[in-house]
């Protein structure tokens, strides 16, 4: 076959098989497109790091918001409780005074005065334990020094040491917190008489 004829097959025919020096050409020809590629693959990596970089400090704000959040709403119920506490504390002075007018009179005569007293400091009570005051249980409980301030130590064989055998003055707590402790008198044992 003629180069002429080659020529003219190679127009008609829509399929061109490249020849030798044609596939030399096309390498010449695609190492500056490699080149590229390999250059958009490095910043396509870049990229790629910059937005996981991004994505993990997106994270972190999102946790630290949420952390903030929490905490503010933490700040908030405390300082709530401790306008309450204040209230409360303020009032106790009055249970302590319905508790000592009550002990006092024993006396018939004073029955239905004394009635009048309990269904106020019954009330009283109630609204206080309704906003989160609880009394501290104390007589015939074991010493608590965070729960129990003892003023006295009396002795008694009949019932083990360290045990409150008297309340003299109401403690409480104000959502678990201890706004006064319960003033107590607390056994104690004899001292052993030591031999000579």
């Amino acid at each position: 076959m003629s180069k002429k004829d080659h020529e003219k097959e190679t127009k008609e025919s829509p399929f061109v098989v490249p020849s030798a020096s044609d596939s030399a050409d096309s390498v010449r020809t695609d190492s500056p497109v490699s080149a590229d590629v390999g250059a958009l693959s490095e910043q396509e990596r870049r990229l790629i790091a910059e937005m996981e970089e991004l994505k993990g400090t997106l994270i972190r704000r999102q946790a630290d918001f949420e952390n903030y959040r929490k905490r503010i709403e933490r700040e908030r119920e405390h300082d709530r409780h401790r306008g309450i506490e204040g209230v409360i504390e303020s009032l106790l002075p009055v249970l302590d005074g319905f508790e000592r007018a009550l002990a006092a009179h024993g006396d018939p005569i004073y029955e239905e005065h004394r009635k009048g007293f309990e269904l106020i400091a019954r009330q009283l009570h109630d609204v206080l334990a309704k906003r989160g005051l609880e009394k501290i249980d104390a007589e015939g409980m074991a010493f608590d020094p965070h729960m129990h301030h003892a003023v006295e130590r009396v002795e008694s064989k009949t019932v083990p040491e360290g045990t409150v055998l008297d309340v003299l003055q109401t403690g409480y707590r104000f959502h678990d917190r201890v706004i006064r402790p319960a003033m107590v008198r607390v056994a104690a044992h004899p001292a052993a008489k030591t031999a000579n």
